[in-house]
């Protein structure tokens, strides 16, 4: 990718089509898939907008933080983003629609089929379940979001130039020089997006995918992905001397912080949840979006966890379980996809 411009890959055969002049696009920024984007966009360093199973349709003046992540849902829900939208860091728009003049701050999820109204403003770490309607002219705040006031008169556009400008005022991350140890083991099929990074040593069983943006470091200890497992954008696995160690067919969504941990296998970590040092997860458990794990928490197999702390709220039924293996299918595919496309295009994997 040329300095100063994001990633740009198709998938399927449909490339971004993107409106000239773009403000900014910050380091190993990506737009990716079937993606269209307004003018005068601002893409923070680590940013990702991917379009794969659906379409991104995003308008004018989009501001996009530091690892931030815009996504769909596979032939379910599109994401469509309207004009003068401000989003801070390490937040995830996932397969909603947002209106006009909104913001959405640091940490901030929105959930599959939600729809944010036109002038919404949402403090740092909210969140918004799936298919929930968030009605227009108010502050949001909370996991899930509820209102907190009204919003005066030109508070939107206050807090979202406050905002973009705290962005714009961070430094670039570095990005990690030192790659893999020595007794890394990558399977030949394991996809590993080329703006992803990995420190230390990592082991990768047959057809797992480390997607755009991850940054994995394990420290003295190891991080260890089973069969067919997905890592997707904008996870930090983060390691002392403990490790990490997730099981085969396993999902962890977007922007989730793991901490030294076991997972097992056909598990589904959800968006913007954190997975804290010690925690044993089980197989087939479902822990919600933004969910947070207290330090050495032991989770259940079979059981569906929420909350912050986590807790225990009702087993899996067979919709959930098929819904996991669907979404393992699902990340294969698009790993051989975007494999294929960044191969075309000469990207490697920092690594």
């Amino acid at each position: 990718m040329a300095p100063g411009a994001p990633l740009v890959l198709p998938y399927a055969g449909t490339a971004p089509d993107i409106g000239m002049p773009v403000a900014h696009a910050g380091a190993s920024s990506a737009v990716l898939g079937r993606v269209t984007l307004g003018r005068n966009a601002w893409l923070g360093p680590l940013s990702v907008i991917r379009a794969d199973g659906h379409f991104v349709k995003v308008g004018d003046d989009f501001h996009l933080g530091a690892r931030s992540t815009v996504h769909i849902a596979h032939d379910i829900f599109p994401c469509i983003i309207g004009d003068r939208v401000t989003v801070g860091e390490n937040a995830c728009v996932h397969a909603c629609t947002v209106g006009n003049n909104v913001v959405i701050d640091d940490g901030t999820v929105i959930l599959d089929g939600a729809v944010v109204e036109d002038n919404v403003a949402f403090q740092p770490g909210s969140t918004v379940f799936p298919n929930k309607r968030v009605a227009g002219g108010y502050l949001y705040a909370g996991s899930p979001a509820r209102p907190v006031r009204p919003l005066d008169a030109g508070d939107v556009a206050d807090r979202g130039k406050t905002l973009a400008g705290k962005n714009k005022s961070r430094r670039e991350p570095a990005r990690p020089r030192a790659g893999m140890a020595a007794g890394s083991q990558i399977h030949d099929s394991v996809f590993i997006a080329s703006t992803a990074t990995l420190k230390g040593r990592v082991l990768a069983a047959q057809s797992a995918s480390i997607w755009y943006s991850n940054a994995f470091d394990a420290g003295t200890a190891t991080i260890s992905i089973g069969e067919r497992t997905n890592i997707q954008d904008n996870t930090a696995i983060q390691c002392s001397v403990g490790g990490v160690t997730i099981g085969h067919d396993t999902t962890v969504g977007h922007n989730v912080t793991i901490r030294d941990s076991i997972i097992g296998s056909g598990t589904l970590i959800g968006i913007g949840s954190l997975v804290e040092e010690g925690t044993v997860i089980g197989d087939r458990v479902l822990l919600a979006a933004a969910a947070r794990t207290t330090p050495n928490q032991k989770l259940e197999s079979g059981w569906l966890y929420g909350g912050s702390p986590a807790r225990q709220m009702i087993r899996l039924d067979a919709a959930k379980r098929e819904m996991i293996d669907l979404i393992i299918g699902q990340y294969c595919q698009y790993a051989r996809d975007f494999g294929a496309a960044e191969q075309a295009q000469g990207a490697g994997a920092v690594r």
